[in-house]
């Protein structure tokens, strides 16, 4: 496929970011791509198609429903709409045109109201919600999620991610708890996440994955749950959902990605750490670098290099280090979030060992060039 990169002069990229939007997120694997392919090659009656694969999907995970939807970000909006609109037909087809006489505020750990590359705001409203803060940015304790239910309280919705505030948060099942109290139900918003089932055994009532990253399927998001909130979700493919619809190939490849992530091995941490022990190594020989291994901060069992820049030494800071890893060719992106503290990640879980290489490759070729 290199002549795609030369027909529309593209650079290569070497993702050390992670399952990144950014990035294209994730490269299926060769039946996931096989099923996708099926699935544009022949014709479905397309509800059925949602339904089927949803009930094959419940099955797998245990849950009592589930459906495909495009991404993730559609799944927070849907779900958000679902619990808004319910069954009403009327604001089904003017959600963002009627007054919305029932409950439509959606309570979120001010901690929790991040940008991960959109705000999380804009895709409650996107649902016709209005998010009501609870907490503080550093804490949110049960009984101050409690505070901010209201008799206009539609959801609970709680975000799981490396982008929300860690310490001081409360736990899906206390959020769970709360919910239960007031009749409420939980939203989990757990794209990145690897385990597909936790937090629906912990209490979720709607758990919204990304297709397209723990499970690297094709652009695709997952909306597990309790049956008539996925029934509502559904619904809403003759409201706002439209404008979200996913093909054929998108379900059938999410839907094969869902079973081989189930039944295939996966690396764990500690075989991550050992294929970057050499990087580590090769890099603790430049000067004013100093590269250790990192752990996920959202409690994922990945292994990370960390690498820190000293520019009195190195030349540069972790900042202008990322920005000239991906004007290089190939393109290295990493994840900068610690950048302003002088520090970059390299996630490798979508790098091959010549990629690796490759990218202590370039990172020792800047150092030279400074």
């Amino acid at each position: 496929m290199s002549s795609i990169y030369e027909k529309y002069q593209l650079k290569p990229v070497i993702n050390a970011s992670g399952r990144m939007t950014l990035l294209g997120v994730s490269t299926p694997a060769p039946e996931v791509v096989d099923a996708a392919c099926h699935g544009m090659a022949h014709y479905f009656e397309m509800a059925d198609l949602v339904d089927k694969t949803g009930a094959y999907i419940a099955g797998l995970l245990e849950a009592e429903a589930a459906t495909i939807v495009s991404c993730a970000s559609a799944g927070i909006a849907l779900s958000v709409a679902a619990v808004i609109v319910r069954d009403n037909p009327a604001l089904l087809v003017q959600l963002h045109a009627a007054p919305i006489d029932g409950p439509d505020e959606i309570v979120l750990a001010k901690g929790h109201n991040v940008n991960y590359g959109a705000p999380v705001a804009t895709m409650v409203a996107l649902g016709g919600g209005k998010v009501v803060e609870a907490g503080w940015a550093n804490e949110c304790t049960p009984a101050q999620l409690s505070a901010a239910v209201t008799p206009r309280t539609a959801a609970i919705l709680y975000i799981k991610s490396h982008h929300a505030v860690q310490k001081s948060m409360p736990t899906v099942e206390e959020a769970a708890a709360v919910a239960r109290a007031y009749g409420v139900p939980l939203i989990v918003d757990a794209a990145a996440e690897e385990d597909l089932n936790r937090y629906y055994r912990q209490g979720a009532d709607l758990v919204i994955y990304s297709g397209a990253k723990a499970m690297e399927g094709p652009s695709s998001g997952l909306v597990l749950g309790r049956r008539q909130y996925v029934e509502w979700v559904k619904l809403q493919g003759k409201g706002i959902g439209r404008a979200m619809k996913i093909g054929k190939e998108g379900i059938l490849g999410l839907t094969a990605a869902v079973e081989r992530y189930l039944s295939a091995p996966k690396s764990s941490g500690a075989e991550m750490a050992r294929r970057l022990e050499p990087l580590l190594a090769r890099l603790n020989h430049l000067p004013g670098v100093r590269a250790r291994l990192a752990w996920d901060s959202a409690g994922r069992d990945i292994a990370r290099a960390e690498v820190a820049f000293d520019p009195a030494q190195a030349g540069l800071d972790a900042a202008a280090a990322a920005q000239r890893l991906k004007a290089g060719t190939p393109a290295v992106y990493c994840r900068e979030y610690h950048a302003n503290e002088g520090r970059l990640e390299f996630d490798i879980r979508s790098v091959d060992d010549q990629q690796l290489d490759t990218l202590g490759h370039c990172i020792e070729t800047l150092l030279k060039e400074r």
